[in-house]
């Protein structure tokens, strides 16, 4: 498959998002987030920020974030098995990044399964480095997770798609 970059729109998740959100969550993890648990950030959350990356009209990732002072916490990133692989999650976490940016992070943090090395080696990219790890993390397995910080580069230009 080709996306055509063009197409790729980035904007804020809305409450009518959810149940499209919840799908990606059910294809992407063994314990995803519940419809509940999303409009609970949506609404509640004053330190949520959440995008999704719509290809042609269809809503095929998102991302989410905590913009806490000047950090923010990856709280949850995903995209449709049919477009894994394209390079849309180094462009996800590129937009995620800027627009953490643009409100005002310096540092950006996440957890990652410990046996995910595809995913740490994208992160690894985007200046990502190990700092720690969360024993016994996720509930579904009792993983561990590995903590990662990243410097926001200065020289990005932040861009708010979140407005």
């Amino acid at each position: 498959m080709n996306i055509i970059e063009d197409e790729l729109i980035f904007r804020k998740m809305t409450l009518d998002d959810v149940p499209c959100i919840v799908q990606i969550e059910l294809d992407a993890f063994e314990t995803p987030w519940t419809e509940e648990a999303f409009r609970n950030e949506l609404m509640n959350n004053l330190f949520a920020q959440y995008m999704v990356m719509e290809y042609r009209g269809e809503i095929i990732g998102y991302a989410g974030m905590w913009i806490i002072i000047d950090e923010a916490h990856i709280t949850n990133i995903a995209i449709l098995t049919p477009y894994r692989g394209l390079g849309l999650g180094t462009r996800l976490i590129y937009e995620i990044q800027r627009t953490a940016q643009f409100l005002g992070a310096q540092k950006m943090t996440l957890e990652v399964r410990v046996s995910n090395m595809r995913a740490q080696s994208l992160y690894r990219k985007f200046g990502f480095e190990d700092a720690g790890i969360r024993p016994r993390y996720y509930s579904d397995n009792n993983e561990d997770a590995l903590i990662m910080w990243a410097e926001l580069q200065q020289s990005v230009n932040g861009v708010n798609v979140l407005e």
